[in-house]
Protein backbone atom coordinates (compact mmCIF):
# COMPACT_ATOMS: atom_id res chain seq x y z
CA UNK A 1 0.00 0.00 0.00
CA UNK A 2 1.09 3.64 -0.97
CA UNK A 3 -0.14 6.52 0.66
CA UNK A 4 -0.39 10.22 -1.01
CA UNK A 5 0.11 12.79 1.63
CA UNK A 6 1.08 16.51 1.57
CA UNK A 7 2.50 16.13 4.79
CA UNK A 8 3.51 13.59 7.60
CA UNK A 9 3.44 14.82 11.42
CA UNK A 10 5.17 12.03 12.70
CA UNK A 11 4.50 12.56 16.61
CA UNK A 12 6.34 11.58 20.29
CA UNK A 13 9.16 9.33 18.61
CA UNK A 14 12.81 8.66 19.10
CA UNK A 15 16.13 9.16 17.23
CA UNK A 16 18.99 6.46 17.78
CA UNK A 17 21.58 8.00 19.88
CA UNK A 18 24.76 5.67 20.68
CA UNK A 19 24.71 7.46 24.45
CA UNK A 20 23.28 6.14 27.70
CA UNK A 21 19.40 6.85 28.69
CA UNK A 22 18.02 7.21 25.15
CA UNK A 23 16.95 10.09 23.79
CA UNK A 24 13.92 12.20 24.26
CA UNK A 25 10.52 12.33 22.35
CA UNK A 26 10.31 14.60 18.99
CA UNK A 27 8.25 15.30 16.72
CA UNK A 28 9.29 14.99 12.95
CA UNK A 29 7.28 16.41 10.06
CA UNK A 30 8.10 15.33 6.83
CA UNK A 31 7.22 17.58 3.62
CA UNK A 32 8.44 18.16 0.36
CA UNK A 33 10.17 14.84 -0.54
CA UNK A 34 12.54 16.60 3.13
CA UNK A 35 12.34 15.77 6.64
CA UNK A 36 11.03 19.57 7.26
CA UNK A 37 11.88 19.39 10.88
CA UNK A 38 12.75 17.53 13.86
CA UNK A 39 11.37 19.15 17.28
CA UNK A 40 11.02 18.18 21.00
CA UNK A 41 7.42 16.64 20.96
CA UNK A 42 4.82 18.88 21.37
CA UNK A 43 6.33 22.05 20.00
CA UNK A 44 3.94 23.63 17.35
CA UNK A 45 5.32 21.45 14.32
CA UNK A 46 3.16 22.09 11.11
CA UNK A 47 3.05 22.22 7.43
CA UNK A 48 3.47 25.43 6.03
CA UNK A 49 -0.31 26.19 4.94
CA UNK A 50 -1.12 22.26 4.05
CA UNK A 51 -2.92 19.41 6.26
CA UNK A 52 -0.42 17.54 7.94
CA UNK A 53 -1.39 14.04 8.38
CA UNK A 54 -0.49 13.20 11.59
CA UNK A 55 0.51 9.59 13.10
CA UNK A 56 1.51 9.29 16.65
CA UNK A 57 4.55 7.11 16.79
CA UNK A 58 4.15 6.52 20.79
CA UNK A 59 7.71 6.21 21.83
CA UNK A 60 8.93 4.23 18.96
CA UNK A 61 12.50 4.42 17.49
CA UNK A 62 12.56 6.59 13.74
CA UNK A 63 15.58 5.96 11.71
CA UNK A 64 16.57 6.81 7.85
CA UNK A 65 15.30 4.21 5.71
CA UNK A 66 16.91 1.13 4.78
CA UNK A 67 18.12 0.24 1.35
CA UNK A 68 19.44 -3.12 -0.18
CA UNK A 69 21.88 -1.76 -2.39
CA UNK A 70 22.62 -5.03 -4.62
CA UNK A 71 19.41 -6.71 -5.59
CA UNK A 72 18.14 -8.91 -8.87
CA UNK A 73 14.48 -8.29 -8.53
CA UNK A 74 12.76 -10.00 -10.90
CA UNK A 75 14.95 -13.41 -10.03
CA UNK A 76 13.91 -12.73 -6.33
CA UNK A 77 10.34 -12.13 -7.41
CA UNK A 78 10.84 -15.46 -9.37
CA UNK A 79 12.44 -17.57 -6.40
CA UNK A 80 8.99 -16.90 -4.24
CA UNK A 81 7.23 -18.82 -6.96
CA UNK A 82 10.24 -21.98 -7.14
CA UNK A 83 11.09 -25.00 -5.83
CA UNK A 84 13.73 -24.60 -2.75
CA UNK A 85 16.60 -26.44 -2.71
CA UNK A 86 18.83 -25.00 -0.79
CA UNK A 87 18.66 -26.77 2.12
CA UNK A 88 19.66 -30.01 -0.16
CA UNK A 89 22.71 -31.98 1.14
CA UNK A 90 23.82 -33.73 -1.56
CA UNK A 91 22.81 -34.05 -5.32
CA UNK A 92 20.81 -37.26 -4.53
CA UNK A 93 18.65 -35.05 -1.92
CA UNK A 94 18.22 -32.40 -4.31
CA UNK A 95 17.12 -35.16 -6.75
CA UNK A 96 14.68 -36.35 -4.34
CA UNK A 97 13.23 -32.93 -3.52
CA UNK A 98 12.34 -32.46 -7.37
CA UNK A 99 11.08 -36.11 -7.07
CA UNK A 100 8.58 -35.06 -4.62
CA UNK A 101 7.51 -31.68 -6.33
CA UNK A 102 6.93 -33.08 -9.93
CA UNK A 103 4.84 -35.96 -7.76
CA UNK A 104 2.88 -33.47 -6.37
CA UNK A 105 2.21 -31.03 -9.67
CA UNK A 106 1.49 -34.14 -11.67
CA UNK A 107 -1.34 -35.06 -9.59
CA UNK A 108 -2.27 -31.24 -9.55
CA UNK A 109 -2.33 -31.74 -13.18
CA UNK A 110 -4.50 -34.02 -13.70
CA UNK A 111 -7.00 -32.06 -11.29
CA UNK A 112 -6.93 -29.22 -14.01
CA UNK A 113 -3.44 -27.93 -12.81
CA UNK A 114 -0.67 -27.20 -15.73
CA UNK A 115 3.42 -28.05 -15.55
CA UNK A 116 5.84 -26.96 -17.70
CA UNK A 117 9.66 -26.50 -16.75
CA UNK A 118 10.31 -27.62 -13.16
CA UNK A 119 12.69 -24.83 -11.60
CA UNK A 120 13.97 -25.01 -8.15
CA UNK A 121 16.70 -22.74 -6.74
CA UNK A 122 19.14 -22.42 -4.29
CA UNK A 123 21.54 -25.37 -4.10
CA UNK A 124 25.40 -25.41 -3.11
CA UNK A 125 27.40 -28.33 -3.93
CA UNK A 126 30.38 -27.04 -2.83
CA UNK A 127 30.53 -29.69 0.28
CA UNK A 128 28.30 -32.02 -1.92
CA UNK A 129 29.69 -35.41 -0.97
CA UNK A 130 28.21 -36.54 -4.88
CA UNK A 131 28.24 -34.82 -8.27
CA UNK A 132 25.41 -33.38 -9.84
CA UNK A 133 24.37 -35.45 -13.15
CA UNK A 134 21.58 -35.44 -15.57
CA UNK A 135 20.57 -38.85 -15.13
CA UNK A 136 19.62 -37.50 -11.35
CA UNK A 137 17.42 -35.58 -12.85
CA UNK A 138 16.25 -37.42 -15.27
CA UNK A 139 15.16 -39.94 -12.62
CA UNK A 140 13.69 -37.50 -10.62
CA UNK A 141 11.22 -36.75 -13.60
CA UNK A 142 10.83 -39.94 -14.99
CA UNK A 143 6.84 -40.99 -13.76
CA UNK A 144 5.98 -36.61 -15.23
CA UNK A 145 7.06 -37.37 -18.63
CA UNK A 146 9.77 -36.00 -20.67
CA UNK A 147 9.77 -32.90 -18.18
CA UNK A 148 12.82 -30.37 -18.28
CA UNK A 149 13.99 -29.73 -15.12
CA UNK A 150 16.32 -26.37 -14.06
CA UNK A 151 18.06 -26.17 -10.92
CA UNK A 152 19.52 -22.34 -10.05
CA UNK A 153 22.65 -22.44 -7.35
CA UNK A 154 22.27 -20.41 -4.64
CA UNK A 155 24.82 -18.05 -6.04
CA UNK A 156 23.09 -17.51 -9.37
CA UNK A 157 26.50 -18.69 -11.19
CA UNK A 158 25.49 -22.54 -11.86
CA UNK A 159 22.47 -23.94 -13.22
CA UNK A 160 21.97 -27.94 -13.28
CA UNK A 161 19.44 -29.19 -16.37
CA UNK A 162 18.07 -32.29 -17.22
CA UNK A 163 18.75 -34.02 -20.40
CA UNK A 164 14.99 -32.24 -21.43
CA UNK A 165 16.21 -28.80 -20.14
CA UNK A 166 19.16 -29.32 -22.04
CA UNK A 167 17.46 -29.84 -25.20
CA UNK A 168 14.55 -27.23 -24.99
CA UNK A 169 15.90 -24.93 -22.70
CA UNK A 170 19.26 -24.17 -23.36
CA UNK A 171 19.38 -25.65 -26.73
CA UNK A 172 17.92 -22.74 -28.60
CA UNK A 173 20.38 -20.58 -27.14
CA UNK A 174 23.01 -22.60 -28.49
CA UNK A 175 24.23 -23.42 -24.81
CA UNK A 176 25.54 -27.17 -23.77
CA UNK A 177 25.69 -28.04 -20.35
CA UNK A 178 28.98 -29.71 -19.72
CA UNK A 179 29.07 -33.73 -18.70
CA UNK A 180 27.51 -33.39 -15.78
CA UNK A 181 24.67 -31.21 -16.93
CA UNK A 182 26.05 -27.70 -15.66
CA UNK A 183 25.96 -24.91 -17.09
CA UNK A 184 28.36 -21.48 -15.50
CA UNK A 185 28.69 -18.09 -15.89
CA UNK A 186 27.33 -16.08 -18.64
CA UNK A 187 25.73 -19.97 -20.23
CA UNK A 188 23.75 -20.04 -16.80
CA UNK A 189 22.72 -16.33 -16.96
CA UNK A 190 21.42 -16.99 -20.07
CA UNK A 191 19.59 -19.68 -19.06
CA UNK A 192 17.91 -17.82 -16.14
CA UNK A 193 17.23 -15.20 -18.24
CA UNK A 194 14.66 -17.63 -20.46
CA UNK A 195 13.12 -18.59 -17.95
CA UNK A 196 12.28 -15.46 -16.36
CA UNK A 197 10.55 -14.36 -20.15
CA UNK A 198 7.40 -14.26 -18.52
CA UNK A 199 4.48 -11.50 -20.17
CA UNK A 200 5.56 -8.39 -18.69
CA UNK A 201 2.37 -7.77 -16.06
CA UNK A 202 2.75 -11.11 -14.71
CA UNK A 203 6.71 -10.16 -13.66
CA UNK A 204 5.40 -6.43 -13.01
CA UNK A 205 3.28 -7.76 -10.52
CA UNK A 206 5.54 -10.15 -9.05
CA UNK A 207 8.13 -7.70 -8.43
CA UNK A 208 5.55 -5.11 -6.82
CA UNK A 209 4.82 -7.65 -4.77
CA UNK A 210 8.46 -8.48 -3.61
CA UNK A 211 8.63 -4.45 -2.68
CA UNK A 212 5.83 -4.37 -0.73
CA UNK A 213 7.06 -7.55 1.51
CA UNK A 214 10.50 -5.03 1.54
CA UNK A 215 8.70 -2.02 2.73
CA UNK A 216 7.27 -4.19 5.48
CA UNK A 217 10.85 -4.50 6.62
CA UNK A 218 11.96 -0.61 6.61
CA UNK A 219 13.26 -0.60 2.92
CA UNK A 220 12.79 2.50 1.54
CA UNK A 221 15.26 1.63 -2.14
CA UNK A 222 16.84 -0.78 -3.67
CA UNK A 223 19.66 -0.72 -6.25
CA UNK A 224 18.48 -3.68 -9.64
CA UNK A 225 20.98 -5.09 -10.93
CA UNK A 226 18.57 -7.61 -12.76
CA UNK A 227 19.89 -9.15 -15.63
CA UNK A 228 17.24 -9.05 -18.81
CA UNK A 229 17.26 -9.36 -22.50
CA UNK A 230 15.11 -6.98 -23.03
CA UNK A 231 15.94 -4.12 -25.36
CA UNK A 232 17.84 -1.26 -23.35
CA UNK A 233 18.08 -3.29 -20.76
CA UNK A 234 16.64 -3.10 -16.95
CA UNK A 235 16.58 0.27 -16.88
CA UNK A 236 14.28 0.31 -19.92
CA UNK A 237 12.25 -2.18 -18.29
CA UNK A 238 11.45 0.11 -15.33
CA UNK A 239 10.93 2.95 -17.70
CA UNK A 240 7.89 1.12 -19.15
CA UNK A 241 6.82 -0.04 -15.92
CA UNK A 242 6.88 3.51 -14.46
CA UNK A 243 5.01 4.80 -17.44
CA UNK A 244 2.68 2.45 -17.94
CA UNK A 245 -0.91 3.79 -16.65
CA UNK A 246 1.23 6.28 -14.66
CA UNK A 247 1.69 3.71 -12.76
CA UNK A 248 4.79 1.59 -11.25
CA UNK A 249 6.08 -1.78 -10.23
CA UNK A 250 8.06 0.23 -7.49
CA UNK A 251 5.12 -0.48 -4.88
CA UNK A 252 6.52 3.37 -3.90
CA UNK A 253 9.77 2.77 -3.27
CA UNK A 254 13.11 4.04 -4.63
CA UNK A 255 14.59 2.34 -7.02
CA UNK A 256 17.83 2.40 -8.89
CA UNK A 257 17.91 0.17 -12.09
CA UNK A 258 21.30 -0.89 -13.50
CA UNK A 259 23.10 -1.21 -16.93
CA UNK A 260 25.21 -4.18 -18.05
CA UNK A 261 27.59 -3.92 -20.44
CA UNK A 262 25.79 -5.76 -23.09
CA UNK A 263 22.89 -2.90 -22.90
CA UNK A 264 25.35 0.22 -22.40
CA UNK A 265 24.73 1.84 -26.38
CA UNK A 266 21.01 1.16 -25.94
CA UNK A 267 20.77 2.77 -22.36
CA UNK A 268 23.08 5.67 -23.49
CA UNK A 269 20.50 6.47 -26.61
CA UNK A 270 17.64 6.47 -24.38
CA UNK A 271 19.22 8.59 -21.57
CA UNK A 272 19.67 6.72 -18.98
CA UNK A 273 22.48 8.55 -16.48
CA UNK A 274 23.39 7.27 -12.95
CA UNK A 275 20.57 9.40 -10.11
CA UNK A 276 18.57 11.11 -13.15
CA UNK A 277 14.63 9.90 -13.85
CA UNK A 278 14.28 7.90 -16.66
CA UNK A 279 13.13 9.55 -19.98
CA UNK A 280 9.35 9.39 -20.78
CA UNK A 281 8.65 8.27 -17.18
CA UNK A 282 6.60 11.34 -15.45
CA UNK A 283 4.88 11.85 -12.18
CA UNK A 284 5.93 9.37 -9.58
CA UNK A 285 9.20 8.38 -11.71
CA UNK A 286 11.09 10.43 -10.14
CA UNK A 287 11.45 7.59 -7.29
CA UNK A 288 12.61 5.25 -10.17
CA UNK A 289 16.25 6.62 -11.50
CA UNK A 290 19.66 5.43 -13.74
CA UNK A 291 21.13 3.17 -11.77
CA UNK A 292 25.12 2.28 -11.82
CA UNK A 293 26.88 0.53 -14.90
CA UNK A 294 27.26 -3.42 -13.66
CA UNK A 295 30.58 -5.19 -14.79
CA UNK A 296 30.56 -8.92 -13.52
CA UNK A 297 34.57 -9.61 -13.81
CA UNK A 298 34.24 -12.86 -11.91
CA UNK A 299 32.67 -15.86 -10.96
CA UNK A 300 31.48 -16.96 -7.34
CA UNK A 301 32.82 -18.41 -4.47
CA UNK A 302 30.14 -21.47 -4.64
CA UNK A 303 31.04 -22.60 -8.24
CA UNK A 304 34.68 -22.04 -7.80
CA UNK A 305 34.81 -19.41 -10.45
CA UNK A 306 36.27 -16.24 -7.74
CA UNK A 307 39.16 -15.04 -9.40
CA UNK A 308 41.40 -15.63 -6.81
CA UNK A 309 45.39 -14.74 -6.16
CA UNK A 310 46.07 -18.60 -5.13
CA UNK A 311 44.45 -21.90 -7.32
CA UNK A 312 41.74 -23.67 -5.84
CA UNK A 313 42.86 -26.67 -3.34
CA UNK A 314 43.78 -29.49 -5.81
CA UNK A 315 43.17 -27.76 -9.16
CA UNK A 316 45.74 -26.84 -11.37
CA UNK A 317 46.30 -25.40 -15.25
CA UNK A 318 43.50 -23.14 -16.93
CA UNK A 319 41.07 -22.26 -14.80
CA UNK A 320 42.44 -23.54 -11.50
CA UNK A 321 42.50 -19.56 -9.72
CA UNK A 322 38.63 -19.31 -11.22
CA UNK A 323 37.75 -17.26 -13.52
CA UNK A 324 38.54 -13.09 -14.85
CA UNK A 325 36.04 -12.26 -17.13
CA UNK A 326 37.17 -8.52 -18.06
CA UNK A 327 40.98 -8.08 -18.51
CA UNK A 328 42.41 -4.80 -17.43
CA UNK A 329 42.70 -4.08 -20.63
CA UNK A 330 39.46 -4.55 -21.52
CA UNK A 331 37.66 -3.35 -18.49
CA UNK A 332 39.55 0.23 -18.54
CA UNK A 333 38.12 1.38 -21.43
CA UNK A 334 34.50 0.05 -20.49
CA UNK A 335 34.77 2.02 -17.64
CA UNK A 336 35.73 5.14 -19.36
CA UNK A 337 33.05 5.13 -21.65
CA UNK A 338 30.46 4.18 -18.83
CA UNK A 339 31.91 6.92 -17.15
CA UNK A 340 31.62 9.74 -20.05
CA UNK A 341 27.90 8.58 -20.12
CA UNK A 342 26.90 9.31 -17.16
CA UNK A 343 26.95 5.65 -16.01
CA UNK A 344 28.88 5.22 -12.26
CA UNK A 345 30.85 1.99 -12.61
CA UNK A 346 29.47 -1.06 -10.11
CA UNK A 347 32.15 -3.40 -10.68
CA UNK A 348 31.72 -7.26 -9.26
CA UNK A 349 34.44 -9.06 -7.89
CA UNK A 350 34.74 -11.76 -5.24
CA UNK A 351 37.93 -13.38 -5.61
CA UNK A 352 40.95 -11.19 -4.32
CA UNK A 353 42.88 -11.25 -7.72
CA UNK A 354 39.52 -9.73 -9.35
CA UNK A 355 39.69 -7.43 -6.31
CA UNK A 356 43.28 -5.94 -7.68
CA UNK A 357 42.07 -6.07 -10.66
CA UNK A 358 39.07 -3.84 -10.29
CA UNK A 359 41.12 -1.81 -7.99
CA UNK A 360 43.03 -0.88 -11.07
CA UNK A 361 41.19 -0.56 -13.74
CA UNK A 362 39.59 2.31 -11.50
CA UNK A 363 42.34 4.11 -10.75
CA UNK A 364 43.21 4.16 -14.67
CA UNK A 365 39.79 5.12 -15.53
CA UNK A 366 39.03 7.84 -12.63
CA UNK A 367 39.62 9.50 -10.17
CA UNK A 368 36.18 8.91 -8.69
CA UNK A 369 34.14 10.90 -6.36
CA UNK A 370 34.12 9.10 -2.36
CA UNK A 371 30.46 8.11 -1.18
CA UNK A 372 27.44 8.70 -2.70
CA UNK A 373 27.35 8.17 -6.59
CA UNK A 374 30.64 7.30 -7.13
CA UNK A 375 32.31 3.86 -7.71
CA UNK A 376 31.61 0.36 -6.36
CA UNK A 377 33.24 -2.71 -6.07
CA UNK A 378 30.02 -5.56 -5.61
CA UNK A 379 30.98 -7.98 -3.08
CA UNK A 380 34.65 -8.09 -2.03
CA UNK A 381 34.53 -11.20 -0.76
CA UNK A 382 38.32 -11.81 -0.65
CA UNK A 383 40.81 -8.91 -0.53
CA UNK A 384 44.27 -8.87 -0.59
CA UNK A 385 45.60 -6.62 2.68
CA UNK A 386 47.93 -4.06 0.24
CA UNK A 387 44.53 -3.82 -1.30
CA UNK A 388 42.09 -2.89 1.70
CA UNK A 389 43.54 0.73 2.30
CA UNK A 390 43.12 1.85 -1.42
CA UNK A 391 39.45 1.55 -1.75
CA UNK A 392 39.20 4.85 0.42
CA UNK A 393 42.24 6.29 -1.17
CA UNK A 394 40.58 5.64 -4.97
CA UNK A 395 36.80 6.81 -2.92
CA UNK A 396 35.63 3.39 -3.61
CA UNK A 397 32.54 2.49 -2.16
CA UNK A 398 32.55 -1.76 -0.98
CA UNK A 399 29.10 -2.88 -1.55
CA UNK A 400 28.68 -5.87 0.38
CA UNK A 401 26.29 -8.91 1.46
CA UNK A 402 26.98 -9.88 4.90
CA UNK A 403 24.41 -12.43 5.24
CA UNK A 404 26.83 -14.52 2.45
CA UNK A 405 29.56 -15.29 5.15
CA UNK A 406 26.68 -17.38 7.02
CA UNK A 407 26.27 -19.87 3.67
CA UNK A 408 29.89 -19.35 2.62
CA UNK A 409 32.34 -19.86 5.87
CA UNK A 410 32.73 -23.61 5.33
CA UNK A 411 32.72 -23.26 1.50
CA UNK A 412 35.49 -20.82 2.15
CA UNK A 413 37.27 -22.99 4.75
CA UNK A 414 37.47 -25.63 2.11
CA UNK A 415 38.27 -23.45 -1.18
CA UNK A 416 40.01 -20.67 0.47
CA UNK A 417 42.48 -22.16 2.81
CA UNK A 418 44.30 -20.29 4.82
CA UNK A 419 42.74 -17.03 3.48
CA UNK A 420 40.06 -16.42 5.44
CA UNK A 421 40.98 -14.13 8.05
CA UNK A 422 41.03 -11.76 4.49
CA UNK A 423 37.04 -12.78 3.91
CA UNK A 424 33.89 -10.53 4.03
CA UNK A 425 37.04 -7.83 5.75
CA UNK A 426 34.06 -5.52 6.76
CA UNK A 427 36.33 -4.46 10.23
CA UNK A 428 39.35 -3.73 7.98
CA UNK A 429 37.92 -1.60 5.34
CA UNK A 430 35.95 0.70 7.70
CA UNK A 431 38.95 0.75 10.13
CA UNK A 432 41.09 1.84 6.53
CA UNK A 433 38.40 4.75 5.94
CA UNK A 434 36.69 3.14 3.18
CA UNK A 435 32.66 3.61 2.82
CA UNK A 436 30.70 0.42 3.38
CA UNK A 437 27.41 -0.15 1.37
CA UNK A 438 25.34 -3.15 2.59
CA UNK A 439 23.33 -4.80 0.31
CA UNK A 440 21.19 -8.92 0.12
CA UNK A 441 22.44 -10.00 -4.04
CA UNK A 442 18.54 -11.29 -3.70
CA UNK A 443 17.97 -14.11 -4.52
CA UNK A 444 21.36 -15.19 -2.68
CA UNK A 445 20.42 -14.14 0.45
CA UNK A 446 16.67 -12.56 1.02
CA UNK A 447 15.75 -9.30 0.68
CA UNK A 448 16.30 -8.09 4.70
CA UNK A 449 18.48 -5.36 5.54
CA UNK A 450 17.95 -6.75 9.34
CA UNK A 451 19.52 -10.28 8.00
CA UNK A 452 22.43 -8.28 6.16
CA UNK A 453 23.38 -5.83 9.32
CA UNK A 454 22.70 -8.83 12.22
CA UNK A 455 24.73 -10.84 10.20
CA UNK A 456 27.86 -7.81 9.90
CA UNK A 457 27.69 -7.19 13.88
CA UNK A 458 26.97 -10.71 15.33
CA UNK A 459 29.14 -12.23 13.24
CA UNK A 460 30.80 -15.63 15.13
CA UNK A 461 33.55 -16.59 11.84
CA UNK A 462 35.95 -14.16 12.29
CA UNK A 463 34.50 -12.21 14.77
CA UNK A 464 37.32 -9.51 14.53
CA UNK A 465 35.49 -8.18 11.51
CA UNK A 466 32.48 -7.65 12.87
CA UNK A 467 30.86 -3.76 12.74
CA UNK A 468 29.12 -1.74 15.35
CA UNK A 469 25.40 -1.89 15.27
CA UNK A 470 25.62 1.80 14.37
CA UNK A 471 28.27 1.39 11.61
CA UNK A 472 26.05 -1.46 10.09
CA UNK A 473 22.78 1.10 10.54
CA UNK A 474 24.74 3.61 8.54
CA UNK A 475 25.94 1.21 5.75
CA UNK A 476 22.33 0.46 5.06
CA UNK A 477 20.70 4.26 4.90
CA UNK A 478 23.51 5.80 2.46
CA UNK A 479 25.57 6.83 5.11
CA UNK A 480 22.72 8.43 7.88
CA UNK A 481 23.29 7.86 11.29
CA UNK A 482 20.05 9.89 12.49
CA UNK A 483 17.23 11.23 10.72
CA UNK A 484 17.77 14.92 10.91
CA UNK A 485 15.95 18.15 9.04
CA UNK A 486 16.99 18.69 5.25
CA UNK A 487 17.30 14.74 4.74
CA UNK A 488 15.15 13.21 2.33
CA UNK A 489 11.76 11.85 3.54
CA UNK A 490 12.91 8.60 3.40
CA UNK A 491 11.82 7.23 7.77
CA UNK A 492 11.48 3.64 8.99
CA UNK A 493 9.52 3.33 12.92
CA UNK A 494 10.67 0.35 14.64
CA UNK A 495 8.56 -0.84 17.87
CA UNK A 496 12.17 -1.07 19.76
CA UNK A 497 15.43 0.56 20.42
CA UNK A 498 17.50 -1.13 17.21
CA UNK A 499 21.19 -0.53 18.29
CA UNK A 500 20.79 -2.95 21.00
CA UNK A 501 18.34 -5.59 19.60
CA UNK A 502 21.06 -5.63 16.51
CA UNK A 503 24.52 -6.07 19.04
CA UNK A 504 22.52 -9.29 20.57
CA UNK A 505 21.42 -10.96 16.46
CA UNK A 506 18.18 -9.48 16.54
CA UNK A 507 15.51 -7.57 14.84
CA UNK A 508 12.69 -5.01 15.88
CA UNK A 509 9.30 -4.66 14.54
CA UNK A 510 8.68 -2.56 11.54
CA UNK A 511 5.56 -0.27 12.44
CA UNK A 512 6.09 2.30 9.59
CA UNK A 513 7.77 2.57 6.44
CA UNK A 514 7.90 6.06 4.21
CA UNK A 515 9.62 6.64 0.87
CA UNK A 516 10.01 10.39 -0.69
CA UNK A 517 7.14 11.16 2.23
CA UNK A 518 5.16 8.28 1.16
CA UNK A 519 3.55 5.66 3.48
CA UNK A 520 4.36 2.52 2.21
CA UNK A 521 3.56 0.66 4.93
CA UNK A 522 1.41 1.14 7.99
CA UNK A 523 1.44 -1.05 10.74
CA UNK A 524 0.88 1.43 13.93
Amino acid sequence: MTRLTPALLLRRCRLVADRPGGPDLVDVLLEGGRVASVLPAGTAARSEGRPAEVVDLDGRWLLPGLWDEHVHLGQWALVQRRLDVSGATSAAHAAQLVRERAAAEAEAAVAGGTTGVLVGSGFRDGLWPDAPSAELLDGAVAGAGDRPVVLVSGDLHCAWLSSAAARDVAGPLGVVPDACGLVREEAAFAVQRALAALDDGALDAAVAAALARAASLGVVGVVDLEMTDSPGGTAAVWARRVDAAGRTASAGLRVEAGTYPQHLEEAVALGVRSGLPLAGAPGASSLVVGGPLKVITDGSLGTRTACCLDAYPGRTGPGSHGELTWPLEQLVPLLRRGRAAGLVPAVHAIGDAAVRTALDALEAAGPWPAGGRGARIEHAQLVADDDVPRFAALGVTASAQPAHLLDDRETAEVHWPGRTHRAFPLRSLLDAGARLALGSDAPVAALDPWLAMTAAVARSWHPEQAVTPLEALTASTRGRSAVAAGDPADVVAVDDEPLALLDAGRRPGVALTAAAGRVVHDAV
